[in-house]
């Protein structure tokens, strides 16, 4: 393990050879971070458009946003629920907003988590229609509502506002793609291993020649992003942690050998 030699490729999503810190210190292994996490075939995948005010002069934005109403929401809040009638979108100014899929079963499909800069509640931003899926706080976050009637006001008064919608709008429906794709085209372990190896990037920490996940997904957070059972993944975990490539401690994983799940992942 002393000449174990990587390193994570954020854009490219790959192995690449360089050298590992010295023991004892840790630094970050991902790059710059993504503007959303998702089940992807590719790291880069998740680096979306910019922010939907980016293409707005200062007054612009202000305008914008002078429209909206500005909420704080708790970890574990609820922003909106599938099957709820849509009233525009929700630009996240800070925090982490998880929106999933409901089955009427129970079981639960995990579409991504949206970082600041996005925009959520779509696809029906001008207030049409009913939400096809929820979104919740999965830590304290601040968003602006904006609600489909001034939204679409302010379109007609300023087109550049079109340009960022129209670009996250393109970003999502290839993110729910990629989603789709993976789920009809991956077995249930690739899909794993796969996010394995992005929260690695997203996450991941180097420490004492090992590659340290300091994330605070659970193992039913995995379960729902992958479409798989909690207890497969449970077991699928204790059998990487058997055969040496990982290691489980309550509030973190540690990756022994990322060229073994890497390589696993590309397979």
């Amino acid at each position: 393990m002393d000449d174990l030699r990587f390193a994570l490729n954020a854009s490219q999503a790959a192995l690449a050879c360089a050298p590992i810190p010295a023991a004892g210190k840790a630094t970050r292994a991902a790059a710059l971070p993504p503007n959303a996490f998702m089940l992807a075939e590719e790291f880069g995948a998740m680096r979306g458009p910019p922010n939907l005010l980016a293409h707005l002069t200062s007054k612009q934005r202000a305008t914008v946003l002078g429209h909206g109403r500005r909420t704080v929401l708790y970890r574990g809040k609820t922003l909106f629920t599938q099957g709820d009638r849509h009233d525009g979108i929700f630009l996240i100014e800070s925090g982490t907003i998880k929106v999933f899929y409901a089955a009427p079963s129970g079981r639960e499909i995990t579409l991504a988590y949206w970082y600041p800069g996005n925009f959520v509640g779509g696809p029906e931003v001008f207030g049409e229609g009913k939400h096809v899926w929820s979104g919740v706080a999965v830590r304290n976050s601040a968003v602006v509502a904006l609600s489909g009637a001034d939204l679409r006001g302010l379109v007609e008064q300023m087109p550049e506002l079109s340009f960022g919608l129209i670009d996250g709008l393109v970003f999502k429906g290839k993110c729910y793609s990629v989603l789709a794709q993976m789920l009809g085209t991956r077995s249930v372990g690739e899909r794993l291993t796969l996010l394995l190896r992005s929260l690695c990037q997203l996450y991941g920490t180097v420490e004492d020649n090992a590659l340290v996940i300091a994330a605070a997904y659970s193992q039913q957070d995995l379960a729902n992003m992958v479409g798989a059972t909690r207890q497969w993944v449970t077991v699928t975990l204790n059998r990487l942690e058997k055969d040496g490539i990982l290691k489980l401690d309550k509030r973190r994983i540690t990756v022994l050998r990322p060229d073994r799940l890497f390589r696993a992942s590309e397979a």
